[in-house]
């Protein structure tokens, strides 16, 4: 179907009628308002579209609909009806053949970049393996935020600048003592290792953030963990990262949490994050009671976890480094 409806314009436009010529100058409205010469006219099964090169960066677009200048209505391509002008045709040709060499030279570019970066993903994948842990349920990195933010339209973004693995995990438990220990194999964010509640960020809800430590989402470093359900997926997700050596910062033993095993009542376990002031460890806790008192817990033989009512241990979020570090987690 050849003709479309301009609603703000009001106007129907039949886009297999020709409007310009080859050679023919025009220009666009509403953005760097460059001007164009058409070099080439081509037929499409929906009408006519129009091959052009800036004169100003010497690129190509393509344009489907032009509009007369005396009819001008918002950003778009316009020509003009009652003066139109040409460049001469030697001119069109050496734009022509400097545009084309344009292109190429961004091509030729563009897969250079892709063989740098596939070869850096190589170099990632083989030393990520290397140092990835066969019981890492968990990657804890530490990513470096801009903010891309523009208060006057109300938009709020950030960009990520740069990745660095700071450890790993043996489980996918989000615990802010976990993410603090790990904060200091890095230099950069060797500051977030100090306990500070205002930087415990807690987004697990609908266009969050999830869990993350750091003074704000949309600028500096923060730190998160990225949980591992396939480990293939894992090792190519943080092969570009990996490629570059100064992007691993974990201590000696890999960043990973105790190699001993809890036992006991321990090992029946779990220490969850009750609510923004409060965390709580259900299972088998009889064995270890005393201790959990003595560590300031409080029993509640109704608390709610995953749904259900259970029988637990409440203690004050001040804990949860001590509780961490008890129950083989920190």
């Amino acid at each position: 179907m050849s003709k479309v409806f301009l609603l703000g314009a009001n106007k129907e436009i039949d886009r297999a009628k020709q409007v310009v010529e080859v050679n023919q100058i025009i220009q666009m409205e509403g953005y760097n308002n460059d001007k164009y010469v058409v070099c080439d006219i081509l037929k499409r099964d929906w009408g006519i579209a129009y091959k052009l090169i800036c004169l100003r960066t010497k690129e190509f677009y393509i344009a489907d609909i032009i509009r007369p200048l005396k009819e001008k209505f918002g950003i778009g391509y316009y020509y003009d009806q009652d003066n139109p002008t040409f460049l001469d045709g030697i001119e069109v040709a050496m734009l022509l053949q400097e545009a084309q060499q344009k292109k190429k030279t961004e091509q030729d570019e563009a897969e250079q970049e892709k063989n740098r970066v596939e070869q850096v993903r190589e170099i990632g994948r083989k030393r990520f393996a290397e140092i990835f842990p066969e019981d890492a349920q968990a990657v804890i990195v530490a990513r470096l935020r801009q903010n891309e933010s523009d208060s006057y339209t109300d938009y709020y973004s950030y960009s990520t600048q740069r990745t660095v693995i700071i450890g790993f995990s043996k489980h996918k438990r989000d615990i802010f003592s976990e993410m603090r220990k790990h904060a200091s194999n890095f230099e950069e964010t060797a500051y977030l290792a100090e306990p500070n509640e205002d930087y415990e960020h807690r987004e697990k809800y609908s266009m969050g953030d999830g869990y993350y430590l750091g003074e704000s989402k949309y600028h500096g470093w923060i730190i998160e963990k990225e949980p591992v359900y396939k480990r293939e997926n894992t090792i190519e997700e943080f092969a570009y990262t990996a490629g570059n050596e100064d992007n691993i910062h974990i201590n000696k033993n890999g960043g990973t949490t105790p190699p001993s095993k809890p036992t006991g009542g321990k090992a029946n376990c779990t220490l969850v994050e009750y609510s923004t002031k409060a965390v709580a460890v259900f299972g088998e806790t009889k064995s270890i009671k005393d201790e959990l008192k003595a560590m300031g817990g409080r029993f509640n033989a109704r608390l709610t976890f995953n749904g259900q009512k259970l029988a637990g241990w409440i203690f004050p979020k001040s804990q949860e480094q001590r509780l961490a570090y008890y129950f083989g987690l920190d």
